[in-house]
């Protein structure tokens, strides 16, 4: 693909949020180049595909108008669908609420989305990396040559480590507990409960995270840890945690006893929340480059793509002289900003609590299935907040 020398907006990174954005900026009549630097949307992985239902996604962020993208998930993105997560306790105790969710085959499902932006009216430019950007241009080398292509907004939807959020001083205060690593396998020849998404604690398999089970459907399922860095002990890495996880952890290794490995995923995960400021005069940023995430759990496919809605939308309103672009701050904000803010604080407090396996396991002996599940979510019911307050847990 030769592309045309400018264009009116220009999205970098074609995930969830970059592809809804360029689908949302073109349907409304924008000229739009989205440039993706793998050669093959989707591959490789870099994070799990957990994703809710659209009812239970619009409890997740109520006052968000979720994409259209999110209503009618074609059949063949799907692996399997479950009805039921589960926290599994350091102490084995577990306990369980009812949420249907599908495990999304990112593979598929990313191209889908770049698909749809390219059927909306957008150019997709694979296998390209941006190496300098210069205002709302930017300079790309890849498959299809070296280029400065000129636009009038630039959408970095590039991920946690954003080139074009750095260029435009969009970027997260630094905090080691901020930024998890997610580390995965895909596994088959296993025999779990396919109706459950089931997490795992304790600190010494996921010190300061939770280890998962998906089912992929057949006997195949993603294991793997959410952790932070800065908790690893001296010589481990993510891989070890997951390793000593599927082989070490009594529950859980038996369940996994004999898979195969069939498959490696890793990732950043942005845990700590949005930058101070996610828009500028002429450029923006969503998905992961903004922090759209919520903490508590690491899901960020709705949110991503609500943040690359709301950014596809705006951009193509500021070119039309209907607002300024710096009205996506106010509007991402008020759609999702306080599930996302308080996603952070629950995170915190998890933190603390995840230091002790004695404490994390009272604790979620002590929550109801429908807090717990709020929670996960990330919000804070004020009878839990008391509640672990009441334990003496120093919850403020």
């Amino acid at each position: 693909m030769t592309p045309d020398e400018s264009y009116d907006i220009i999205i970098v990174g074609a995930g969830p949020a970059g592809s809804t954005a360029a689908a949302y900026a073109a349907k409304a009549g924008a000229s739009v180049l989205l440039i993706e630097k793998k050669k093959d949307i989707g591959l490789p992985l870099q994070c799990g595909g957990f994703l809710p239902h659209l009812d239970t996604l619009q409890e997740l962020v109520p006052n968000a108008q979720l994409p259209y993208l999110l209503e009618d998930i074609p059949a063949d993105c799907i692996h399997t669908t479950s009805s039921v997560q589960r926290f599994i306790a350091p102490n084995g105790y577990s306990k369980e609420f009812e949420v249907d969710a599908d495990a999304i085959d990112r593979r598929r499902f990313d191209k889908y989305l770049a698909k749809e932006a390219g059927r909306c009216g957008a150019d997709v430019m694979i296998g390209t990396n941006v190496l300098e950007v210069n205002g709302t241009s930017v300079d790309v080398d890849g498959v299809f040559g070296t280029h400065s292509i000129s636009g009038k907004v630039l959408i970095g939807a590039d991920g946690p480590n954003s080139t074009v959020g750095r260029a435009k001083g969009l970027v997260r205060d630094h905090d080691p507990m901020g930024t998890g690593t997610a580390f995965e396998y895909e596994v088959s020849c296993v025999d779990i409960d396919r109706e459950a998404v089931e997490m795992y604690f304790g600190k010494d398999y996921v010190p300061g995270g939770y280890a998962w089970i998906i089912s992929q459907g057949g006997d195949t399922a993603n294991i793997g840890v959410g952790i932070r860095e800065v908790l690893f002990r001296n010589g481990l890495s993510a891989r070890d945690y997951l390793e000593r996880f599927m082989y070490e952890h009594p529950i859980a290794s038996r369940k996994l006893d004999g898979a195969s490995i069939i498959s490696v995923v890793s990732g950043l995960v942005p845990v700590g929340g949005a930058p101070k400021v996610t828009a500028t005069k002429d450029t923006l940023v969503a998905g992961d480059a903004a922090g759209h995430i919520i903490a508590t759990n690491g899901g960020g496919i709705s949110t991503a793509m609500v943040g690359g809605k709301i950014a596809g939308q705006t951009a193509a309103e500021f070119l039309e002289g209907k607002c300024a672009l710096q009205d996506y701050e106010e509007r991402w904000r008020r759609e999702m900003g306080l599930e996302i803010k308080t996603a952070v604080y629950v995170r915190k407090l998890m933190d603390n609590l995840m230091r002790s396996d004695s404490m994390m396991s009272a604790a979620i002996k002590m929550i109801d299935p429908e807090h717990m599940k709020a929670m996960q979510c990330g919000q804070l019911p004020d009878v839990v907040r008391k509640g672990l307050i009441k334990m003496n847990f120093g919850i403020k």
